[in-house]
């Protein structure tokens, strides 16, 4: 009796286990579960090309950023040097305009000279006298050119020897003068505006 049980429990058993195979609510759940699963996949898959697409857009952004950056450098570099030259251009410029008559004070300096010793003649003439005074004329003129271009003499006798100022061609013991003193100016020295055209030749005091 019990083994007729036991049959008919696997026998209904059995025939659930078909009638659920071939009803048509449980095939649409498979579907559904199925369909389900693709579009979580299929989302999934999405993700992961955003995700790529995310990733390389960024890198190339950081590239971008870092062009940028070079170029910003480049540009201050630039930037830098061509304020630099345009100082340096106006510094130059304003030198030139300074000292514009540097060359000519320098051939004009021997000029000079030749006219102080030429002054320093003593003379018993009258013809020889006017002369000389047209000879002092002209010096005066000249020197009075030069003095409005900024050329100056530069102060010796009496001051003390300056290297900067002063060329020591001579040294000599005198108990008159301080150490180092300028005891006597040999040739003059001039300066244009604050650059030394030609330093004083001068004896100095040991």
């Amino acid at each position: 009796m019990k083994k007729s049980i036991d049959s008919y429990v696997l026998f209904f058993r059995e025939v659930n286990r078909l009638e659920q195979k071939n009803d048509p609510t449980v095939e649409l759940v498979e579907d559904e579960t199925v369909d389900a699963n693709g579009e979580q996949q299929e989302a999934e898959t999405t993700e992961e090309v955003i995700e790529e697409v995310v990733t390389e857009e960024q890198q190339k952004m950081n590239e971008l950023e870092k062009q940028v950056q070079g170029l910003n450098e480049k540009l201050l570099r630039v930037h830098a040097d061509y304020d630099n030259l345009r100082r340096r251009t106006k510094s130059e410029k304003e030198a030139a305009a300074k000292y514009r008559a540097q060359s000519l004070v320098e051939e004009l300096l021997p000029v000079l000279d030749n006219f102080e010793r030429a002054l320093q003649v003593t003379v018993e003439q009258d013809e020889t006298k006017s002369l000389l005074q047209g000879m002092e004329m002209v010096y005066r003129q000249l020197h009075d050119a030069l003095t409005k271009e900024g050329v100056e003499v530069i102060p010796a006798e009496g001051e003390l020897f300056d290297p900067h100022l002063h060329q020591a061609v001579m040294q000599i013991d005198s108990p008159d003068h301080e150490k180092n003193q300028v005891v006597e100016e040999l040739q003059k020295g001039y300066r244009l505006k604050d650059r030394v055209i030609r330093p004083s030749m001068v004896k100095v005091n040991a």
